[in-house]
């Protein structure tokens, strides 16, 4: 079986503005790094507009339209200090949720081992009624709850390393005993959660790394607190929160991995999804802001799902 990649076109819409971090340069980033040789077995799919009703899968249906009925139809509107909506931004929100769902039924239905969904906006700080840090719909969040309830499965696993804590996505699952999530993040740093003692109902492991810690750090944060608690979990599917603002050119943080760093954990979430849900792995991107680093720890993620 082969790597899904799930990209469109439309992520190059959501516009920000000018310096914003997340920026369309993102998606240009990764487009050219993936036209490498080494990538030409990946399986290319263009994302599918997500139904509305899966966005209430991760949030109360008021917020999804006090959300559509702001999406601009010219220029740029602010959701809070950084997070904006522009003309292309509600499509793109919609076709990353979509795109993150139609990978969760390819590697459930056997036709790709393993995913991942180069999308913008990011999602793991959208709470369940709050847009913020960049993030509009909690992608992952969702994904996770239509592996539930369109498969039946009844444990799913959530992995995180962007240098940012997933607030969001703790929001949304800290009562909920059915999905796991684990992430390493840099403390003092937004949004400001992700302490060690934040355990939900034990479904929770935070791993916080402090400023300047690297890939040695990470790795033991990695074996001694979420990747013990994950395989006593034993996932049904695993989904990653693939963000690559960890990588030691980041401007937004201070944490020094490399791409080793990303191969290392990439590999050993792979070996957990081998062992307990016959490989299936779907990972999605949240942060990594500097242009290279964003590519070349992206594409070794990625060519580590394609041979691992």
């Amino acid at each position: 079986m082969t790597t899904l990649f799930v990209h469109h076109p439309c992520f190059l819409d959501h516009a920000t503005p000018i310096g914003h971090p997340e920026r369309p340069d993102r998606m240009r980033a990764l487009e050219q790094a993936f036209e490498d040789e080494r990538f030409q077995n990946l399986v290319r799919i263009q994302a599918p507009m997500g139904d509305r009703d899966k966005l209430m899968f991760g949030h109360p249906e008021a917020y999804v339209d006090a959300l559509a009925a702001a999406a601009p139809s010219d220029g740029l509107i602010q959701i809070d200090a950084d997070t904006v909506m522009s003309p292309g931004s509600w499509e793109a929100a919609l076709r990353a949720v979509g795109g993150a769902c139609m990978a969760v039924d390819d590697v459930v239905l056997k036709t790709a081992k393993n995913a991942f969904c180069a999308m913008r906006p990011p999602g793991h700080h959208a709470e369940i009624d709050r847009a913020m840090g960049f993030c509009l719909f909690n992608t992952v969040a969702i994904a996770a709850r239509h592996a539930q309830k369109a498969w039946d499965m009844e444990r799913v696993a959530i992995i995180d390393f962007d240098v940012h804590h997933g607030n969001g996505t703790q929001d949304i699952f800290y009562q909920d005993a059915s999905v796991f999530y684990g992430s390493t993040h840099q403390m003092p740093l937004f949004p400001g959660s992700g302490a060690g003692n934040e355990t939900g109902v034990g479904n929770v492991a935070n791993a916080p790394l402090r400023p300047y810690d690297d890939g040695a750090v990470f790795m033991d944060a990695m074996e001694t607190v979420i990747l013990p608690q994950l395989e006593a979990f034993a996932p049904d599917l695993v989904l990653v929160s693939a963000g690559f603002d960890a990588h030691h050119q980041d401007p937004l943080a201070q944490i020094n991995l490399t791409e080793a760093d990303f191969i290392w954990i990439t590999q050993k979430l792979m070996d957990v999804a081998d062992r307990h849900c016959d490989g299936r792995l779907v990972s999605v991107l949240e942060g990594g802001y500097d242009l290279d680093g964003l590519a070349k720890s992206a594409t070794a993620h990625v060519e580590t799902l394609m041979t691992g």
